[in-house]
């Protein structure tokens, strides 16, 4: 196995040599001193894959450098698939979530990438080896670059610390359209984050692991975007189901402050508002809800109706 992806890698270079890299050409001119030093993760372990394991050795990288207890053979049965011989990522991306791992997409973007390395976060990317008509799909783990030496320094196979030329990265890392992904403990941000990836990434592991820490993750992201409309929103509801209604109240404020023609947030509120028994102040959120409408009127109706009926 280590002899064909050896080869596999010296067909990706072949390929390369013809064919343009931009994002590669544009970063080996750049004068940004922090890209300018070689950056690599020392610390990041090493699993050797077994025969089309590269998905388990690989996941196993990324979750145990993120502080969980995990090996190779722990994923197989949550990755691999026997009769593809290999992983994909809807796999990939469960089976980190599985462990309470926040999985995040990167933008098709070595910039974006470099910036996690920067920050010490490796990235997991899935790469196409071979051609676009016979691939030869590749999970492994960037760790390091040097442009330098136009190098990115990968855990790849049964290769630990293996320099591949950028150009070719770039090309196996296309072919396979930009595929990358981190595994973060939540709280701990992306650092090339954007609000609404960030949301999505945290909305996912809410609906599949709840007993995660979400509430790490919803602080970290509102520090970054403190007037986000959906991380405002999903920490107000979050605190709600958790029995802070008052917190959760603030939050929802927050939201209408800033996003006042968000029918939801009127309509969370008055919820509060009801409960907490303050009616005149639930009826005044609700009416605003309803008179915004929107694809959940009918829900706001419900609650105008329970503050009537609590009226009486």
């Amino acid at each position: 196995m280590r002899f064909k992806l050896l080869l596999l890698l010296a067909f990706a270079s072949l390929l390369s040599a013809c064919l343009s890299a931009p994002q590669s050409a544009a970063l080996v001119q750049q004068t940004d001193p922090k890209l300018l030093n070689p950056q690599v993760l020392e610390s990041l372990p090493f699993f050797s894959q077994s025969a089309y394991q590269c998905g388990p050795a690989a996941l196993a990288t990324m979750l145990v450098y993120s502080e969980v207890e995990v090996s190779p053979e722990d994923l197989v049965p949550l990755v691999y698939v026997p009769a593809r011989k290999g992983s994909f990522q809807f796999e990939m991306v469960a089976a980190t979530r599985s462990y309470e791992r926040l999985a995040y997409h990167l933008e098709p973007s070595l910039n974006a990438v470099f910036k996690e390395i920067e920050a010490g976060h490796p990235v997991l990317v899935l790469q196409n080896l071979g051609l676009s008509w016979y691939p030869r799909w590749h999970f492994a783990v960037v760790k390091g670059f040097d442009l330098g030496r136009e190098k990115i320094i990968l855990n790849s196979g049964t290769f630990e610390n293996y320099e591949m030329p950028l150009t070719t990265f770039e090309l196996t890392w296309a072919r396979a359209e930009y595929w990358a992904m981190l595994s973060l403990e939540p709280g701990v941000m992306p650092s090339s984050a954007e609000p609404e990836s960030y949301y999505l990434a945290l909305a996912a592991l809410e609906e599949t692991q709840p007993q995660a820490n979400i509430s790490a993750a919803y602080r970290s992201g509102l520090l970054a975007w403190p007037t986000n409309q959906n991380l405002l929103m999903g920490y107000g509801n979050l605190l709600y189901q958790e029995g802070n209604s008052a917190e959760a109240a603030t939050r929802f404020r927050e939201v209408i402050k800033y996003h006042s023609d968000f029918a939801p947030a009127w309509n969370n509120l008055a919820q509060i508002l009801l409960e907490s028994g303050d009616i005149a102040q639930a009826r005044t959120a609700v009416d605003r809800a309803i008179a915004l409408d929107g694809p959940f009127v009918d829900i706001y109706r419900e609650t105008l109706a329970k503050i009537e009926a609590d009226k009486q």
